[in-house]
């Protein structure tokens, strides 16, 4: 009888190129995955060189002087796939917990090109150099990954340990976006926050990227203006301060004022470092570095990085990610609160236990309770700072206030004293001038306290809307996407064409408010942006195009079409860009209100602009009804309006953001195209 045939599972070639791909799409976080391999072979210097690579054909080697590997390493550990040597629990000699333990982030890298040739000479076996070559092109010749045979070619050399991967014929080109990203992700792979000189340090060398390759030549960390320090232990107590430009303790937190659920956290041991900074120009006229300098760097490396055993984990900090929610926290209370383009920061973690382990793809740390609990760390943390902060500025405020109502009091005091000290026979008449003095001085007081109240209206209409745009921006608004394209999809797949027939009108409509929704959030978040707030010189053509182009599909969705008719030029004015976006985002508003109210189905809006001499004029109107049921001297009262569900406020907002910007405001009840017109007229600026 013939024995029990026996079988293996084997793999075919094609799982090389798909393992690769999947775990790693990106060129450069492949090429970060080799470096992660020389931060575990503990090297201190490792290079990235980056040859003719702007056209397929080109060479990406990676050099490290790290401890090598032996024949033996290579040949059963480097090239098996799933299962690493590495203990992830066990330090090595330079105090490092190793990063790599499933041994297949590798794969996409060395994938990028035809061929992939690694060197390497082991610190344990001095005196031997070890040389395999990966032709994947006979991978592609095969069916099964067994069929391949490799050869490891040793030979005597003189050279100290280390490793070289040249990965050469680069199948497709390295572009100045990828580079960029490399360049960032290498700086900040091993925590550039710190001042060792023996950590570990990767290097981008590129001639065709130069500029990229001297990315950071120094930090800023020294300009500012407050520095969060926050520790949790590994009993999950916390302790948290904040300390001023020159390290000096501001504020100290409370047990239960940093910890508010009041129950220990449940992570590793971890630290977080925040570096808020103030950028404005008064605070950086006298300093050392431009704010622009400060500025750039902040765009290209702020946020909060974080760190496991050493080494950076995307895409924490990375553009677009903002982890901790810093920029919602700002969007509801501005005033004291760090965003994303203004503070820098880490959370580093040494995780023994292993406790938060990382994605098979390497892109993010599984949701665990742990890491949960090292998010709820680190949110505790700024929000204890940001409570500081803001009772700080209450106070001073309430001082301020104190102080200049004392003054006035005493100031009043004087003025009466000496008039009755004067001697003078007309005593009485200046008694009676100053207190009608005094009566229209409070009757401006009055007004400035009901505009105040009216733009504390304003302030928490726009907060609550910037909150609702950041949070449907985000999951809802992406769900309603994938369900929408999945409906589309699989009715075609599982019913045919007959499906999109008879579905494809409310699909494309599906679509188009889906669009219209995420500009009423984009548009919401652009408008509120800090930077947007700085007064300057402004181009008012740029202005109008960009937001013109950021309303396109709600302008769309409502059949709205839009003629633009600006002037040959950049005609520029003084002021804030907030403000001409305010004017013409109002005005548009304003237009679709009275257009919905329309019978015309040729709803039509017009832009148009002109210059003469040192003025310039940009002009509005619409084919609606124009301005009806209100005189026109109160249209720009605030709460006049003529709408069922209108505010009132958007033309009080015009009136008073054309006034700061130096200008004059005109209505037309009806003008050209039949319905409501507005001129606004501003100075210009010499060229």
């Amino acid at each position: 009888m013939d024995p029990t045939p026996r079988a293996q599972i084997r793999f075919a070639a094609e799982v090389l190129r798909r393992l690769g791909e999947e775990l790693n799409p990106s060129i450069d976080q492949g090429i970060i995955e080799l470096v992660k391999n020389a931060y575990d072979a503990d090297a201190t210097g490792c290079t990235i060189e980056l040859v003719g690579v702007e056209q397929p054909g080109g060479t990406v080697r990676v050099v490290d002087d790290g401890t090598g590997m032996t024949s033996e390493q290579i040949k059963d550990g480097w090239l098996v796939l799933g299962r690493s040597t590495k203990v992830t629990s066990v330090r090595t000699k330079r105090d490092r917990l190793p990063a790599g333990n499933k041994g297949l982030g590798r794969l996409a890298a060395l994938r990028l090109g035809h061929t992939a040739r690694l060197t390497t000479r082991a610190e344990a076996k001095p005196g031997e150099e070890n040389t395999l070559v990966l032709d994947w092109d006979r991978f592609d010749e095969v069916e099964l990954i067994d069929q391949v045979d490799l050869e490891i070619s040793s030979h005597p050399t003189d050279e100290t340990h280390g490793t070289e991967i040249a990965i050469e014929k680069l199948r497709g080109r390295i572009g100045r976006s990828d580079a960029k990203r490399l360049a960032r992700g290498l700086l900040l792979l091993a925590d550039p926050f710190g001042d060792d000189p023996e950590a570990f340090r990767p290097q981008l060398i590129s001639t065709e990227y130069e500029d990229l390759s001297k990315l950071v030549a120094g930090s800023y960390f020294t300009e500012a203006e407050y520095h969060l320090v926050a520790e949790v232990d590994s009993e999950g107590n916390a302790t948290a301060q904040v300390l001023d430009a020159f390290d000096g303790p501001l504020y100290v937190a409370e047990p239960s004022e940093l910890n508010r659920e009041k129950r220990p956290y449940q992570c590793p041991a971890a630290r977080l470092d925040l570096w808020v900074f103030i950028l404005s120009a008064e605070d950086f006229r006298m300093r050392a570095v431009s704010l622009q300098e400060v500025r750039e760097w902040l765009r290209s490396f702020g946020g909060v990085h974080l760190y496991l055993n050493g080494l950076r984990v995307a895409p924490y900090g990375d553009p677009g990610d903002d982890w901790l929610g810093l920029n919602l926290a700002r969007v509801r209370s501005p005033e004291n609160r760090p965003g994303t383009n203004t503070a820098i920061g880490r959370v580093t973690v040494q995780d023994e236990k292993e406790l938060l382990k990382q994605k098979t793809d390497r892109h993010g740390i599984i949701d665990s309770e742990a890491f949960q609990e090292l998010h709820r760390f680190a949110v505790d943390a700024a929000e204890f700072m940001a409570r500081r902060r803001q009772a700080a500025s209450d106070k001073r405020r309430r001082e301020e206030k104190e102080a200049a109502e004392a003054a006035s009091k005493s100031r009043r005091t004087t003025v009466v004293e000496e008039i009755r000290k004067s001697g003078s026979s007309n005593i009485q008449q200046l008694e009676k001038a100053f207190n009608e003095y005094e009566r229209a001085n409070e009757k401006e007081r009055d007004t400035l306290r009901s505009e105040i109240q009216l733009y504390r209206t304003l302030a928490t209409a726009g907060i609550t809307a910037a909150t609702f745009a950041h949070e449907s921006a985000g999951s809802p608004l992406k769900v309603i996407d994938q369900c929408a394209k999945a409906i589309r999809r699989r009715g075609a797949t599982t019913f045919g064409q007959g499906f999109l027939d008879l579905l494809q009108e409310q699909l494309d409509a599906l679509d188009r408010a889906l669009r219209s929704l995420g500009v009423l959030g984009s548009v919401t978040l652009r408008l509120i942006e800090a930077r947007k707030r700085r007064s300057r010189r402004v181009d008012v053509h740029l202005v109008v195009n960009q937001l013109l182009g950021t309303l396109a599909p709600f302008l769309e969705q409502r059949r709205v079409s839009v003629e633009v008719d600006l002037y040959p030029g950049s005609p520029h004015v003084h002021g804030t860009e907030a403000a001409l976006e305010s004017v013409l985002t109002n005005l548009v508003n304003n237009s679709l209100v009275a257009l919905e109210e329309s019978a015309t189905n040729s709803r039509r809006i017009k832009i148009q602009s002109s210059a003469d001499g040192q003025s310039f004029t940009l002009r509005v109107s619409d084919n609606g009804p124009g301005i009806e049921d209100l005189p026109m001297k109160d249209i720009w009262l605030a709460g006049q309006t003529s709408k069922e569900n209108g505010t009132g406020l958007g033309l009080t907002i015009v009136r008073d953001a054309v006034a700061d910007l130096g200008g004059k405001v005109s209505a037309e009840a009806h003008g050209e195209l039949g319905g409501a017109a507005f001129s606004i007229e501003l100075p210009l600026l010499e060229v």
